[in-house]
């Protein structure tokens, strides 16, 4: 019987997403919303890369922190919806462990990275509006470069720690995924002798996720604080207007987080885990274009001025 059991613990070389499997009259129509919602997304964040890479008039800090946003949710987008489209088109759910384990790291990756892209965003708005007078000095280019850089490599050191790790598991018999991507915290249910890893995923997340979090939760608190004390009602509606679409994205974005890992897993909140996912998977990547650059009016005039230079040529 030990035997058998070990046989079936190694010789497993591929998941099988079950993805939104539940609902097989739906798929054709699952796939198209998705389809639209990549093509957006990759649209809008190329886009705003490219004009933030050539327009010298967006050559500033929060316009280089939207850039690397858009960079972001390029990549964040691109390691879900590509491999999810392909299996409502195939209805091949079947994914090799290696694979798995790849999309698990760059979704973390990434997750994590964004955690700091907004707190590094919130803290940038927080200067603009409650330290306008030291702003040059304190968001310089060379703060902001280090704030990117460090977001980046220390996510890719922990990232590869926790996949370190992951490699290391032995997998038992069922090779079943109840979700359209490969999440690590899914993955691991799958294994024996999973303490260790849940340990240092939980440590990590906490270092990683909850410093970012309570930076953007200060700074937006501190800038509610200073527009409610600003004399003109004008300037405060204009202020609370740009303001508040950056919370709610950030709320969506965090609250989804916490949902999704960090309540206890209830009947219904297992059920309804893959439809969380989706905000913060899929739908913030698809809506921070629009709420936190298109309607800016220095990118709306950066647009305007490479639309007329296409029509001269």
């Amino acid at each position: 019987m030990a035997d058998a059991e070990q046989g079936n613990q190694t010789s497993l070389t591929e998941f099988i997403l079950l993805g939104f499997g539940s609902v097989p009259e739906l798929q054709i129509l699952l796939f198209l919303l998705f389809l639209v919602i990549y093509i957006v997304t990759m649209a809008r964040n190329i886009l705003i890369v490219v004009l933030v890479m050539t327009d010298q008039h967006l050559h500033t800090p929060v316009y280089f922190f939207l850039g690397n946003l858009s960079s972001l949710e390029i990549c964040y987008t691109s390691t879900i919806l590509p491999r999810m489209l392909a299996s409502f088109l195939t209805e091949d759910k079947t994914i090799s462990v290696g694979g798995c384990i790849t999309q698990g790291y760059f979704f973390g990756f990434f997750a994590a990275i964004e955690c700091y892209l907004l707190a590094a965003m919130s803290y940038d708005w927080y200067l603009v509006i409650c330290k306008p007078l030291h702003y040059a000095t304190l968001m310089n280019g060379s703060f902001c470069l280090q704030l990117a850089t460090g977001s980046w490599i220390s996510e890719l050191l922990a990232s590869s720690v926790v996949t370190g790790m992951m490699l290391q598991l032995t997998f038992c018999s069922s090779n079943e995924i109840d979700h359209f991507f490969c999440e690590f915290t899914q993955i691991i249910n799958l294994c024996h002798n999973i303490y260790q890893v849940e340990l240092l995923i939980s440590i990590l997340s906490s270092l990683f996720t909850l410093p970012p979090f309570a930076l953007t939760g200060t700074s937006y608190l501190c800038i509610i604080s200073t527009i409610l004390r600003i004399p003109s009602t004008t300037r405060r509606q204009k202020a609370f207007s740009t303001s508040s679409s950056h919370l709610i994205m950030v709320k969506i974005f965090y609250e989804t987080l916490i949902i999704v890992y960090l309540l206890p897993k209830t009947n219904t909140l297992r059920d309804l885990s893959k439809v969380f996912s989706v905000f913060y998977t899929i739908m913030t990547p698809f809506a921070n274009p629009f709420i936190y650059s298109l309607r800016n009016k220095e990118m709306k005039e950066a647009l305007r001025k490479k639309n007329a230079s296409k029509c001269v040529y």
